[in-house]
């Protein structure tokens, strides 16, 4: 090695051993610099050393760093601040170093120098010149000061080699965390089960006391999952601060830590007061976030140690690798109405913007709304109840007293006129046929004998016992033609059933069958007296023009047309209602039976929706306030 009474042997090798330090150093840049500039100044017998980076855009130089040994002159070191510039470019225009006398000193041969070596760095373009003040030395130690400057140039190449081997494999690192993390979200088809495995595998591989997942529900962050907790009662004070916590994160869109640092520009007041009262003693939050916009939080909390950037980082890489997975679940999470919700909201949430996006929707279907209720008139119809009636309705009744032998017909059965629908027991009769046919002819044969005997009275006592047996026999004759209960019309039996009394005795008048025409059906409606006029004017302007649809088939509907409407109206259930006869505008379906109801529908022509919807609370208003 070149002899330099400048510097002894004993700082060279501690410079020598400084910088083979700094070689494999594993700090920041920040740290770096100021150390290598001391180490090589040391090395050269500096006083002072600046660190310059050329700009290639502005074109101009920039400090980056200094370093001030001992005996530095103030006055040389503002000579040595007007040159640096200059030996700068010098030392990069010629390819390594580059020496410059300042001026000479009181001793003769001695001079003060200003020495700018080119580092050597990661890109070649980089111009990066360390320029060194070398004070009271001969040109012989400068270039010896030179030679030993250039030799260690290469020092920030190799830390900044070992820096990014060491960044590359912290990024293994954490990148081969995070996918063992999604290995185990990754197999659960459940949001809460994927949630539970990331708070788990987080505090497991971080060694936090508690990890808790927040996601966004409503416009508000609620806790969903905690590490090693697989219930939890969502209205314990804790988890409100928790949330609370999350909320402060969530706001700001930005990760808090805590204890905060003192170069810290977020707010932290919500998780110093947990830090506080919970005991956590260092905590962090990270935002989840799906195309940029935060959807969760997840809140680290440790009491042994606090976080380092580098756990930070991972935190935020875990957050970004997980996030698509646990959002695709939380869209899945809910019965099918919620998910269509969400899928509406963010739809909407194109047009409308992601703030208060269902708020807005409502507002615009509600002015929609209110324009065509108050200017587009609509179908207006006036409704009631009706029953199907027949204008042909026949009363069987028992024509004589007996006993019921046997039953045709039931209710509901369609019939033909003259159909026999029971048969009444005709044996006694029959025997009372048999005795009024031998009284007769016993009668008339004492007539007879009388005759030739020529008794008159006896003769004409015995011809009116005749004619007496014939009567009671034309009687008994004619019940028997009534024994079978036959239906005076085509129709059907609406009422009578009489299968479970066979055999049972029946007094001449009781009713037992009721048969209705179907050939003359019409409609019996009722029309509450608030619609009555809007009835009538129906019937005038529009012809009265109606529909029904029967309670057994709501979805037919079937055209009739109001014939007459009653002019008195009678109460019924507390109200008072007017008949209205319809006609029938079709023919009658075979399934229709005397006695069905339903809903009937009056056109009344049109009216806006604000109408229809305000114009029976405003009539009671003006009973009821006289306006």
């Amino acid at each position: 090695m070149l002899s330099n009474p400048l510097v002894s042997e004993d700082a060279i090798n501690r410079a020598m051993s400084e910088l083979a330090r700094l070689r494999r150093f594993s700090g920041s840049p920040a740290e770096f610099w100021p150390a290598f500039l001391g180490a090589a100044g040391a090395l050269c017998g500096a006083a002072k050393a600046t660190l310059a980076l050329r700009d290639p855009q502005a074109n101009q130089w920039k400090k980056l760093s200094e370093w001030a040994g001992a005996g530095s002159n103030e006055r040389v070191g503002l000579s040595f601040t007007r040159e640096l510039i200059n030996i700068a470019e010098r030392a990069a225009r010629e390819g390594g170093s580059a020496i410059q006398a300042l001026e000479a000193t009181a001793t003769a041969g001695l001079s003060h120098y200003i020495i700018g070596v080119r580092l050597s760095l990661n890109r070649p373009e980089d111009l990066c010149v360390a320029a060194f003040l070398v004070l009271n030395a001969t040109e012989q130690q400068a270039q010896e000061a030179a030679v030993r400057l250039k030799l260690v140039s290469d020092t920030p190449q190799s830390y900044l080699m070992s820096s990014a081997a060491t960044q590359a494999r912290t990024d293994v690192e954490k990148f081969a965390a995070s996918l063992d993390l999604m290995v185990s979200i990754n197999a659960e088809k459940v949001f809460l089960a994927a949630g539970l495995a990331l708070c788990n595998g987080l505090a497991t591989r971080y060694s936090c006391d508690r990890v808790s997942l927040g996601w966004l529900e409503k416009g508000y962050i609620r806790v969903r999952s905690i590490s090693r907790t697989e219930r939890f009662d969502k209205n314990m004070a804790a988890i409100k601060a928790i949330e609370n916590v999350m909320e402060e994160a969530f706001d700001q869109d930005e990760e808090i830590l805590w204890p905060a640092p003192e170069d810290a520009q977020v707010v932290s007041r919500d998780h110093e007061k947990f830090a506080r009262e919970q005991s956590s003693g260092h905590l962090v939050s990270v935002p989840v976030r799906i195309d940029g916009a935060a959807v969760a939080v997840i809140t680290f909390e440790r009491a042994s140690r606090h976080f380092s950037q580098t756990e930070i980082q991972q935190f935020r890489l875990a957050a970004d690798q997980a996030s698509r997975r646990l959002h695709d679940l939380h869209e899945q999470e809910g019965w099918a109405g919620k998910r269509a919700a969400r899928v509406m909201r963010k739809k909407l949430a194109t047009y409308l913007g992601p703030e208060n996006t269902w708020a807005k929707f409502t507002t615009i279907v509600a002015t929609i709304f209110v324009l065509f209720s108050l200017l587009i008139p609509i179908r207006y119809r006036v409704e009631g109840t009706f029953i199907l009636r027949s204008d042909d309705v026949s009363f069987l009744t028992a024509p004589f007293d007996g006993y019921i032998q046997k039953v045709n017909s039931r209710p509901g059965d369609s019939v033909a006129a003259s159909a026999t629908l029971l048969q009444l027991d005709d044996q006694n009769l029959r025997l009372q046929e048999a005795e009024a046919i031998a009284d007769q002819a016993r009668f008339l044969r004492e007539a007879e004998r009388a005759r030739a005997t020529n008794a008159l009275a006896d003769m004409r006592i015995s011809i009116a016992l005749a004619e007496q047996a014939k009567a009671r026999l034309d009687l008994v004759r004619y019940n028997l033609s009534q024994a079978n209960i036959k239906s005076p019309v085509a129709g059907v039996v609406i009422e009578g059933d009489l299968r479970e009394r066979i055999g049972a005795p029946v007094k001449q008048g009781d009713p037992l069958f009721k048969v209705a025409s179907m050939s003359s059906l019409y409609v019996e409606a009722e029309v509450n007296q608030r619609d009555i006029q809007d009835a009538l004017e129906a019937v005038k302007n529009y012809g009265g023009k109606a529909e029904i649809a029967f309670v057994t088939q709501p979805k037919l509907k079937f055209p009739v047309t109001i014939e007459r409407i009653e002019p008195a109206a009678f109460p019924k259930e507390g109200e008072n209602v007017f008949l209205v006869r319809c006609k029938l505008d079709s023919a009658a379906e075979q399934w229709w039976r005397p006695g069905m109801s339903g809903l009937v529908k009056i056109e009344s022509g049109r009216r806006t929706l604000a109408w229809v919807m305000t114009h029976r609370t405003i009539d009671f208003l003006r009973l009821k306030l006289w306006w």
